[in-house]
Order: C-alpha cells, then sequence, then structure tokens
C-alpha cells in the first residue's frame, strides 16, 4: 500500500475541512487530520473521488456529523411462499446531492479513515428506522469484512443496537460483502462464531465478485449466498450462466445454504431461476430499494409465479414433476382459543395423529402441536390439572415449516435438510395461496422421493442415461395439461440396421451415443427435453422459438461427425458393400438422420398418445427424403 501523504502535503481543502470537523466536534486538529489523511493515487486517480472538490468534503464530514443519511429496503422474495423472506437495508445520502449514492459515501469514508465509525453509524440508522417501519421477515445488513471486528459492537452493540429497536438478533443476517481479500480465514471464523452465538445469522453477498469466491463459502458455511447479478443478467439466453448458477444451485443443497438470486430485471431472468430452483431473488423486477417498501409481493409477480415452469432441466423422470401437494393430509385444524385438554382429548381419539395443526380465524397457519409433547408434559404431576385449562398455544411449535403445495418435493427435502430436529419430528404444513390446506410428514416425503428415483432409473435407457418411454409419456402430458406450446420431433437414423450387422453392435452403440451427444449439445436444457424411446429412435420435446434451426444444427453436427464411422473409400462411394442373408453383395448408404417435427399449439392434441401418432407420421414423411433432412408437419391435424 502506498504511503500516507503527510499533513503539510494534504490539498488545503482536506485541511479547512479537518478545521471545520475539529472545530465542530471539540477534537484536536491532529486527530481530524488523522481521518482525513488521502493517498495520493486514490485522491488523483480515484474512480470516485478524483473529482472531489472542497464542497463534497465539507458536505460529508456535515452528513456524517448530523447523521442525515436515511435507509431504504429492499424486499427478498421466497418464489415458494410466495412472501418476501424479509429486506436488505441499504443506506443513502441527502436526495438529489453528490452524495446520494452509497458508493460515494463510503469510499469518502474509507479514504477519510471513517469507515468503521461511518459503517457503525450505517447499522444505526437501518436497524432504527427498519424497526419504526415494523416491517416483517429478517433485516439484511451489509457489513463488510473489516468491520466485522468492531471492538464496539463485539463488546456490547450487537446486543444494544438490536433491543433498543426491539429486534431478536435471530432476524438479522449479518451480509459479509465479498469484495476484500481475506487472508486469515481462522479469525474469521472466530469472529462469525461469536455473532452466530448470539443469534445472528450469515450471509456472502456477491458470490463470484470478490477475491475469496468459493473458499470464503466452504470457509464460513453461511446461512445464505447471494449470487452476484453477474451470473444473472442474460441467464435465459446463456448456457454458460445457466450451468454455473445450476452448479451453485447444486453445491448449496449438499451445503445447507439458501441461494439469493440478486439484479433480477427481466421476466426471462425470473422465469429461468424460478424454473432453476433458486428458493429466493432480488431486484428491481420484484421492487425497489425504497424508505418505505412495500410488504406483499405486487400482482404481476403473483403472475409470473403462477406460470408454473414446464422447464426440463431437472430432466430424467425423477421428482422435479411432483409437488407437495401429493403429501398432503387433510387433518382438521385446532383453533387458538382451544384448550390443553381439548387438544389431549383430541389425541385420545385419533391415537394415529402425530402432530394437529392450529390455524388462525383467517386460515393462515398458526404452528403445530406435537402428540408426544404434549403427553410428556401433562405426564407430570398436577401438570394436567395446571395447564389443562389454558390455550394450546402454550404448548405449539409456532415456528413449523410452512411450504406451498405446489411446490417440487426436491425443494421439500432440501428444506428439511436445514430444518432443526424437531420441525424434521414435527413434519410440514401445506398451504395453497398462503392458507392452511394440509400437513406431510418426513416420512412420507422420504418414502416418496425413494420411489421415485427408483421409478426414474428403472425407465432410463441404460446405453445412454436418458428418459424413457415413460418419462416422455408423462412429460408430454405435462406440457399439454400446462396449455404449452412446444414442438415435438422424432429423431430416427437411417440405415441403421444394415451398418450395426455388418460393423457390430459396439459401432452401432457408438453412433447411438454420438447421436445422444448431438442432442444434448443442441438442446436448451432449461425448456427442452431429450428422451431415447429405444434402439436408434429419440424425441426432442421444444418449446424455444428457435426450434428449427436447433434441428438443422443437430444434421449438420451428424453429417459432419458419423464420417469418423465410416472409411474414405465409403465417403466417395457413398455408402459400402455388405452380404445380405443370402451372402450377396448389397450396398447401402451411410447412415443418415431424419427428424420429424410436429409444432402442437394449445387445445389441439389431448394426450401423448395423440402427439406420439402425429409425430410419427412426421417422422415416416422425414425419412422419404434421401440423406439427413427436416420434414416439418405444418398440416392441421385436428
Amino acid at each position: 500500500m502506498t504511503s500516507r501523504l503527510h499533513e503539510s502535503a494534504l490539498p488545503d481543502a482536506v485541511l479547512r475541512s479537518a478545521q471545520e470537523c475539529a472545530a465542530r466536534s471539540a477534537m484536536p486538529i491532529e486527530t481530524a487530520m488523522e481521518r482525513l489523511r488521502l493517498t495520493a493515487p486514490s485522491y488523483h486517480d480515484g474512480e470516485i473521488t478524483r473529482w472531489l472538490t472542497q464542497e463534497h468534503l465539507r458536505d460529508f464530514f456535515h452528513l456524517f456529523e448530523q447523521r442525515r443519511m436515511h435507509a431504504v429496503f429492499q424486499p427478498i422474495l421466497n418464489l415458494k411462499t410466495r412472501s418476501f423472506l424479509g429486506y436488505e437495508g441499504l443506506i443513502r445520502g441527502p436526495l438529489d446531492t453528490p452524495l446520494h449514492p452509497p458508493e460515494v459515501l463510503f469510499s469518502l469514508a474509507q479514504e477519510c479513515g471513517l469507515a468503521v465509525m461511518f459503517e457503525r453509524l450505517c447499522r444505526e440508522t437501518i436497524l432504527h428506522e427498519f424497526a419504526l417501519l415494523g416491517l416483517p421477515g429478517q433485516l439484511f445488513l451489509n457489513v463488510s469484512i473489516a468491520c466485522l471486528a468492531d471492538p464496539l459492537f463485539l463488546a456490547g452493540e450487537a446486543v444494544r443496537l438490536p433491543e433498543a429497536a426491539h429486534l431478536r438478533p435471530e432476524r438479522i443476517v449479518i451480509e459479509i460483502t465479498e469484495n476484500q481479500q481475506v487472508v486469515d480465514f481462522a479469525a474469521l471464523r472466530e469472529v462469525l462464531a461469536r455473532y452466530r452465538d448470539l443469534g445472528y445469522r450469515i450471509a456472502i453477498d456477491d458470490l463470484g465478485e470478490g477475491f475469496s469466491n468459493l473458499r470464503m463459502w466452504s470457509e464460513i458455511r453461511p446461512d445464505f449466498v447471494k449470487i452476484d447479478q453477474h451470473f444473472v443478467r442474460g441467464i435465459a439466453d446463456d448456457p454458460l450462466k445457466f450451468r454455473l448458477v445450476q452448479a451453485i444451485r447444486d453445491i448449496a443443497a449438499s451445503s445447507q445454504a439458501e441461494l439469493i438470486a440478486e439484479g433480477i430485471e427481466t421476466e426471462n431472468e425470473f422465469a429461468t431461476l424460478r424454473d432453476l430452483g433458486i428458493a429466493n431473488i432480488q431486484g428491481f423486477l420484484v421492487a425497489r430499494p425504497l424508505p418505505r417498501p412495500i410488504e406483499a409481493p405486487p400482482p404481476a409477480i403473483h403472475a409470473l409465479l403462477d406460470q408454473r415452469g414446464s422447464g426440463s432441466f431437472t430432466q430424467g423422470g425423477g421428482p422435479s414433476g411432483t409437488t407437495v401437494r401429493q403429501l398432503s393430509q387433510a387433518v382438521a385444524p385446532l383453533r387458538p382459543h382451544m384448550l390443553n385438554h381439548e387438544v389431549f382429548e383430541r389425541f385420545e381419539q385419533q391415537p394415529e395423529q402425530i402432530v394437529l395443526p392450529v390455524i388462525h380465524d383467517d386460515g393462515t397457519p398458526l404452528g403445530l402441536i406435537n402428540r408426544y409433547s404434549m403427553v410428556d408434559r401433562f405426564a407430570r404431576p398436577f401438570r394436567r390439572e395446571i395447564y389443562g385449562r389454558r390455550p394450546c398455544t402454550q404448548f405449539m411449535n409456532a415456528d413449523p415449516i410452512r411450504v406451498d403445495h405446489a411446490t417440487p418435493v426436491q425443494e421439500l427435502g432440501r428444506m428439511l435438510g436445514r430444518a432443526a430436529h424437531h420441525q424434521l419430528v414435527d413434519g410440514f404444513v401445506v398451504t395453497e395461496n398462503g392458507s392452511y390446506l394440509g400437513i406431510g410428514s418426513s416420512q412420507a416425503l422420504v418414502g416418496l422421493i425413494t420411489d421415485l428415483q427408483i421409478r426414474a432409473a428403472r425407465h432410463a435407457n441404460p446405453l445412454t442415461q436418458l428418459p424413457g418411454n415413460v418419462p416422455i409419456n408423462e412429460h408430454i402430458d405435462r406440457l399439454l395439461d400446462d396449455a404449452a406450446s412446444f414442438v415435438a420431433c422424432y429423431c430416427d437414423l437411417d440405415h441403421f440396421k444394415p451398418y450395426n450387422d455388418t460393423h457390430g453392435y459396439h459401432k452401432g452403440d457408438q453412433i447411438i451415443q454420438l447421436l445422444a451427444t448431438l442432442l444434448r449439445r443442441h438442446c436448451d436444457t432449461r425448456q427442452d427435453f431429450i428422451g431415447h424411446i429405444g434402439g436408434d429412435d429419440f424425441i426432442l420435446l421444444m418449446q424455444g422459438r428457435d426450434w428449427e434451426e436447433r434441428c438443422h444444427a443437430i444434421l449438420a453436427d451428424f453429417d459432419a461427425e458419423i464420417t469418423a464411422f465410416v472409411t474414405a473409400e465409403d465417403l466417395r462411394q457413398g455408402g459400402y458393400f455388405a452380404e445380405d442373408r443370402r451372402g450377396k453383395q448389397v450396398f447401402h448408404a451411410i447412415p443418415a438422420l431424419s427428424i420429424g417435427a410436429l409444432p402442437v399449439e394449445p387445445g389441439v392434441f389431448h394426450s401423448h398418445h395423440e402427439v406420439s401418432g402425429a409425430v410419427g407420421g412426421a417422422k415416416k414423411e422425414a425419412k422419404k427424403i434421401p440423406g439427413s433432412t427436416l420434414f416439418v408437419e405444418r398440416r392441421r391435424l385436428a
């Protein structure tokens, strides 16, 4: 790091600001100057500070001393519950001034040596205003790595500040800005352990932007990971970004961290992240940061959530198409005014019932009461007499797992993997539009997922590991039920049997695997489904508008790569001679690929039987044309 300038080398504007600061704060001028020291390169060449004037410096000190910042809050949407997980608290300077942007404020604080003090003031401001607004959910509070070990915060303010704002530390998530080099991870873990002991939760901000990246994740094991907006912008049209976020999703599932995708601005980004199974999103599409933010998602967001994705990135016939509704049991709920002895009698009348749900008068779930917990309490001397006539909410778990009925069972499995032991025992509450629908058990979930995985393995093609006939038919029916527009493409190899008979099944299998590779290469796995009917027959269910272009690319690549499976002489003459069953030499053409395409619009077909019959006809037409070709069935078949 460059050496600090001597006091005499400080610009006049800085010196005058130091004098003013010292006069107003009754601090020695040397202290004010120490805070104002600037590095020479930063002052002259920095992206933020190079344009600073005396007025900017003076205004910053006035703002700092008079606490003229204010907080804004941006909601974080949970896609499963359709409600806000919480809000990220952000700081702003006076509106319509050069000091309004937070990057200017923090750059000035850093350059003036006031970073820790200014960040402390920002924390107080955000906590105070969050409490005044009475906002629900978690408060995500940005803290730089350099300020985590603030002695004042660790010495008592970590408890005092939330208490003063009437907030529990459990409602606060410390969001570590990942833009600084971490040298001592052991020290960082030790500091974070102290915050966790107080009840705070930890998040990594802007994953992928800073220096530590995945090592930070593995070292501190955060509760939340925020995906940097770079990976979100344009994800709907960028296969690499899609794969990277998909990998982050899989890592999060194994590390029991909850993901938050930042910077969502378009409906395509929203839909892609929704179909990828990202738990939470944040961005201008949902809501902008405001001093008084909205407390519920707007109707436009609910409309996007209602557009259930038919994406096939989890294709394979697994649990991706099965939702929590299949696990829901309709158990008559309790009301909060019911007494404990009434609940006890209910358990006695229903010996098979392990938990009973408690709901508000408006139908929203309030909690769960566990049979064994209640029986244990009542079994002690005089407990039934003492507590029997008290409200049942006394023995209720007020923080059960709540999950929307349309949630995929895989996502519920991840939620239970992160749950506390008592929540696993109690199971979960199933809701529909926020209202109570039923309850489910962890055991039933495990059994269902196991059955689905066994079923998926049973119906996968052993050569290509692609979904077989049963999942293909199920996916077609799901697309029809969703009233989705799609194109069914039947892919079949021409002249394959004589090649397989002549060159051996091993070579034939290699050509089939080649075709599977080409289909994967050119299909958009976010929304295109690839199935292996059997032998050399494949099915594509494509939803992208560029499906025809993709099909032509598959044909071109097949013709280019099939040359590796024949000799130069075969290529020259367009085929090869081989004996037939009678021992006669017969000329056979080089294998080619035929694709019959059937555009499917809502309401035209009503089952996979009708679709498979029509696309089979398109394939037959394609095979009538010599060479690798695409035939599109454009006739009205309804």
